[in-house]
């Protein structure tokens, strides 16, 4: 077994992590793809006339598109580095109230 020191260590953990959240992401975009197929069939045989199957479709896919601007850091204000900014923020203003108190 191969010994990590602790830098390595998070390192890998936050790399699987990232890992984890593509994989999450392309499962959810498969079922994304494969139910819309499914409602456009049903649609287009049952009830051609009314069209509806663009509403689940296009509501389902603002979450996928979030989603993979979370993962894929696409947004700056999604993205670890502010994430570690405001949790630093956050501790800080415990520690001055907590300060403050005593």
């Amino acid at each position: 077994m191969e010994s990590y020191n602790k830098e390595e260590y998070d390192k890998y953990q936050r790399a699987r992590k990232q890992v984890d959240a593509i994989k999450g992401f392309y499962g959810n975009l498969i079922s994304y793809v494969l139910v819309n197929l499914f409602l456009l069939f049903i649609n287009l045989k049952f009830s051609p006339d009314h069209i509806w199957f663009f509403w689940p479709m296009l509501g389902w896919g603002v979450g996928v598109l979030f989603h993979g601007a979370k993962v894929f850091n696409w947004f700056p204000f999604m993205n670890k580095e502010w994430e570690e900014r405001k949790i630093k923020e956050f501790m800080e203003e415990e520690k001055r109230n907590q300060n403050k108190q005593y």
